[in-house]
């Protein structure tokens, strides 16, 4: 017998959504998206590579949709569900966004700020501090990130060996 998801699941699995299509673009694959009063307002995926933007993470792109939604930068009220923990530009957007709750996948230990390096989320000496919720799907969303770095690695593994069968086909 299947369970039901739980809501925070039903979006995370939107988020998943998002991730992949970075995926098949070739960025690294990380959805996002905020949800006002059970509907989702706001949906992004990474796209640094294409848009040659530091500023094109999932969440900056959601955000920025969610504003336009409601007609404001306050997204009071609003959930944002990430499938790999926030940065530290990201998780500085959702406190001044004043977004009230995010719902992460898995936990990013290398450069995390919703938890694993920092906490900028939750930090008391901002005035908004963001309600916290960790690990749902961790691992559906950390497979995706997994499944992205190994053909990521063989590609670049496979292109730097071409390179060197070229460069000693050359010459001098």
């Amino acid at each position: 017998m299947k369970r039901e998801l739980t809501e925070d699941e039903k979006y995370m699995k939107e988020a998943l959504k998002e991730a992949m299509k970075g995926y098949k673009i070739g960025e690294v694959p990380i959805g996002c998206v905020i949800v006002y009063e059970g509907k989702i307002i706001g949906r992004g995926y990474n796209r640094r590579k294409t848009d040659k933007s530091t500023l094109s993470h999932a969440e900056i792109t959601a955000i920025k949709k969610a504003s336009k939604y409601i007609g404001d930068w306050r997204l009071e009220g609003c959930t944002l569900y990430v499938t790999l923990e926030p940065c530290q530009m990201c998780s500085g957007a959702i406190v001044q966004a004043r977004i009230d709750r995010v719902v992460m996948g898995c936990m990013n230990p290398k450069a995390g700020c919703g938890g694993s390096l920092l906490n900028i989320l939750q930090m008391d000496c901002f005035n908004h501090q963001v309600e916290v919720t960790r690990g749902v799907l961790e691992e559906e969303c950390s497979d995706i990130l997994v499944k992205f770095f190994k053909e990521l690695r063989v590609r670049v593994k496979k292109e730097r060996e071409e390179a060197k069968e070229n460069a000693d086909d050359i010459d001098v």
